[in-house]
């Protein structure tokens, strides 16, 4: 029996400094555990995750891309929070640093180039086609497999920055923005790219599938009866629809693939934001302190036994 091996990686913004770490320690603990993955799905931070590694990067050159360009990607001035009113009436960031940094690693090229197949989810705000009633937002999943629906001569640059361009965060970006408002876990997106007939072509018995995300953040809610309108709600929308969504595709993937599933996933102490670049060294922490012992166990199981 042929084995077919998915990597699903989480969005978070700089919260990708975990991620990082972890696949770094898996590696370590089982090397040449990335040269068996086929395919890499990946959303916002883990988009990019995801192009690098089917680059040829290791884990550890991805974290020391987060260090050295993190500080500039999500640098921010009083000047642009006077022109943009705080985030009223503008992104917080600019997206230039984001888009100098990934041409210095990637230059022109494109999906084909890469070295594994990959699945990246964005949202495309409008699918400009010519007739007006048929205009319409809707998911988009970037995938370099052969065929006549392959983005393969997509740049991995544009790829890259619209899967991550999040809303408030960074500029909507070629009409699109972030793969986290649909997907924020894409691993059940990158079990369905595997199982399409007409591009993985794989059984469900053959696929095993490890999923990381970036970190679960904890929240809740006092309420057990609240009658809650707009004003109450609107502070917890964003996350509810993230992390629901997220909870959903870890729920049927365990569903659909039963023990060759596995998720890693760490416990924050607390909420740390995706922009949050003073918080690298407690993400470091944390990520290099999370025991990852059944995590090794599940991998050498299926992946060597």
């Amino acid at each position: 029996m042929s084995k077919y091996y998915i990597l699903s990686l989480d969005g978070g913004g700089i919260r990708g400094v975990i991620t990082s770490i972890l696949l770094e320690r898996l590696e370590q603990a089982l090397p040449g555990l990335l040269d068996q993955v086929h395919l890499v799905a990946g959303t916002s931070t883990g988009g990019l995750l995801a192009l690098a590694l089917a680059s040829g990067m290791t884990p550890t050159q991805t974290l020391q891309l987060y260090e050295e360009f993190g500080p500039e990607v999500f640098s921010d001035t009083i000047w642009d929070d006077i022109r943009d009113l705080g985030s009223l009436i503008g992104a917080d960031y600019n997206i230039e640093p984001l888009k100098k940094a990934l041409f210095d690693q990637f230059g022109d090229q494109s999906l084909d180039h890469l070295r594994k197949k990959v699945l990246v989810s964005a949202f495309d705000l409008d699918n400009r086609a010519q007739d007006p009633e048929k205009r319409k937002w809707k998911a988009k999943f970037f995938h370099n497999f052969p065929g006549p629906d392959s983005d393969g001569a997509e740049s991995i640059v544009d790829v890259a920055i619209r899967t991550s361009a999040a809303p408030t965060y960074f500029p909507i970006y070629q009409g699109y923005i972030d793969g986290g408002v649909v997907a924020n876990n894409p691993s059940v997106c990158g079990l369905a790219q595997a199982l399409n007939p007409d591009f993985g072509g794989q059984q469900v018995k053959d696929i095993v599938l490890l999923s990381i995300g970036t970190g679960t953040v904890p929240r809740y809610v006092t309420s057990t009866d609240g009658n809650w309108g707009l004003v109450e709600w609107a502070p917890h929308m964003v996350n509810l629809v993230l992390e629901g969504a997220a909870g959903l595709a870890d729920y049927q993937c365990k569903q659909i693939l039963n023990d060759k599933y596995y998720r890693v996933n760490l416990n924050l102490p607390e909420p740390i934001g995706m922009d949050r670049i003073d918080r690298i060294p407690t993400m470091k922490r944390l990520a290099r302190q999370h025991d990852l012992t059944k995590a090794v166990q599940w991998i050498d199981r299926h992946f060597y036994g």
